[in-house]
């Protein structure tokens, strides 16, 4: 037994690829699928805002908390050797996920929020001057406005918005116009986690890198649902969380190009990010280090390898595949509810669908369908601007998985429509 390996070892899931998707066997590595709310089988519609925990992540997670339990990078003693060594296959394993260059490009993070926070204060410090501008969409997660609002204000530096279509996709044509001279840095997400609309980053990339701004991209609601290579998209930073991708909470990553990351300063001081420290005097520690001060989610870091494990042996190809048909049958089911308004109608949509019933407020259906075991999500979905284009204060919000079924979206539209006949 290797020094990185005592005790019980949890499950990581490597089965190959059916032809046939078996969502059945799929739901079987969720356990937390397998309950009843108010008395009813639970159908999960809320993956969006958090996904389902896999079993083989939960192991993980048990078996780092109790055969790991010692700080990482920082100790000579066997049980510290063996949880940095983990530690850092989980590093390894993000940057194989993501076809980064290097591990040094992958900085672990409590999510995506603190990984745009962490770019947009040392990027804001160090790279804005007055004037500059920084480009943003209208469809962002607040997570990707408030930051760069608190960094365009403290360098005085102009934040630029690219304009929604009433499709739920962005204008490209003004897009384009907005990029100049002054441009720093572009800001997009992949995914709308309001509408599910699916940016064409690699073209948006192209055109920011081609006018010399960096470029970052929020990768949240993507990583569930598609294969993701930095390299391929060339974006300068690439954020997600483990917890919507089947993982642990608490746990985010940040890829970070080389250059970039050596470029930027430090956003936190502490512990592990420093080479040397006198009152006189602070000098960092080596990538990613640097940007990694105090103690991190050390178990929920480790398990994170175990829910990357398990999407690439299902197979993105076989799971976007799944999930578009599953996304197909919901729309045409959903669309069909009297009284039922879908928001946006973008060409390319992932995992999302929100809508509105006429008559019903979004709290409303979400307090009745709660009752039947349908967990969706209601409200602003951290995205106040996506609200305000529509004129809406709320949406009702169903997000899937490849753990979900057609059975579950028949359930949902059955359920709305009574909801409808409830309240009319």
């Amino acid at each position: 037994m290797s020094s990185a390996t005592a005790g019980p070892q949890p499950t990581l899931v490597r089965r190959p690829a059916r032809a046939a998707f078996d969502v059945t066997a799929r739901r079987a590595d969720f356990a937390g699928l397998d309950q009843q709310v108010h008395g009813k089988p639970l159908i999960y519609l809320d993956s969006a805002a958090t996904s389902q925990r896999l079993r083989a992540v939960v192991e993980a997670y048990a078996h780092a908390a109790t055969y790991l339990g010692a700080n990482v990078h920082r100790g000579v003693h066997t049980l510290s050797g063996r949880a940095t060594e983990a530690f850092e296959k989980s590093r390894r394993a993000v940057q194989q996920f993501l076809n980064a260059r290097s591990s040094k490009e992958i900085v672990f993070t409590r999510g995506t929020t603190e990984a745009i926070n962490l770019v947009a204060h040392s990027f804001g410090r160090s790279q804005l001057q007055p004037g500059d501008e920084v480009v943003i969409s209208h469809s962002e997660h607040h997570a990707n406005i408030v930051p760069w609002q608190m960094a365009c204000a403290a360098a005085k530096a102009h934040l630029r918005v690219v304009p929604m279509l009433h499709s739920g996709e962005l204008d490209l044509q003004a897009y384009a116009e907005l990029l100049g001279p002054r441009t720093r840095m572009v800001a997009l997400s992949h995914v709308s986690n309001a509408l599910g609309t699916v940016n064409p980053i690699a073209t948006m990339i192209a055109q920011a890198r081609a006018c010399g701004s960096a470029v970052l991209i929020d990768g949240a609601q993507a990583v569930p649902h598609m294969a993701v290579d930095v390299q391929a998209l060339d974006c300068d930073f690439y954020a997600f969380s483990a917890h919507k991708l089947f993982g642990p909470t608490g746990v985010g990553v940040l890829y970070g190009r080389q250059s970039w990351l050596e470029a930027l300063p430090p956003y936190q001081g502490g512990g592990d990010m420093i080479a040397t420290v006198t009152f006189e005097k602070t000098t960092y520690n080596d990538l990613p280090h640097k940007f990694e001060a105090g103690t991190p989610d050390i178990c929920g870091i480790i398990a994170l390898r175990a829910a990357l494990a398990y999407v690439q042996a299902v197979g993105y190809p076989a799971l976007a595949a799944y999930e578009d048909a599953l996304m197909a049958h919901a729309l045409k089911t959903l669309g069909q509810v009297p009284g039922l308004t879908l928001i946006g109608t973008p060409q390319q949509r992932a995992g999302v669908i929100s809508f509105v019933l006429d008559g019903v407020h979004p709290h409303d259906i979400g307090t009745v369908l709660d009752r039947q075991g349908i967990a969706i999500r209601t409200g602003h979905h951290c995205a106040q601007p996506v609200m305000a284009f529509y004129q809406l204060a709320a949406t009702a919000r169903a997000s899937f998985a490849f753990y979900n079924t057609t059975a579950e979206v028949d359930a949902l539209a059955e359920a709305l429509t009574a909801v409808r006949r409830m309240f009319s």
